[in-house]
């Protein structure tokens, strides 16, 4: 038998810095996104178990465990993506500098 053949692809993607960073910006954007629609979903969760009224104080201790480490882990992703802002915001300033060195 013999081995497939494939095709050569080579494909070439070329972006300015500008759109690399706006990019980068939109991507933290919907990250965010995502994170909030995770806290809405918990909250939803709660309102529900909280309407039922029939639950005993193991079953309350669990959810709001499970609520927790829900928050946890989002704001541990808040302070990724925080991170990622801080070295987005430093390489906007590295090509604003950039710019006015090419300017003089």
């Amino acid at each position: 038998m013999s081995m497939p053949n494939i095709p050569d692809i080579k494909p070439e993607i070329i972006l300015k810095r500008s759109e690399v960073i706006n990019l980068l910006l939109t991507s933290i954007a919907l990250e965010e996104i995502s994170l909030s629609h995770i806290v809405n979903a918990e909250a939803e969760k709660l309102q529900k178990v909280i309407q039922e009224h029939c639950f005993s104080l193991q079953d309350a201790l669990r959810i709001n465990d499970s609520a927790e480490r829900t928050l946890r882990t989002v704001i541990k992703n808040q302070m990724l993506l925080h991170f990622k802002l801080e070295d987005v915001a430093r390489l906007e300033e590295q090509d604003v500098c950039v710019e006015e060195w090419m300017e003089e």
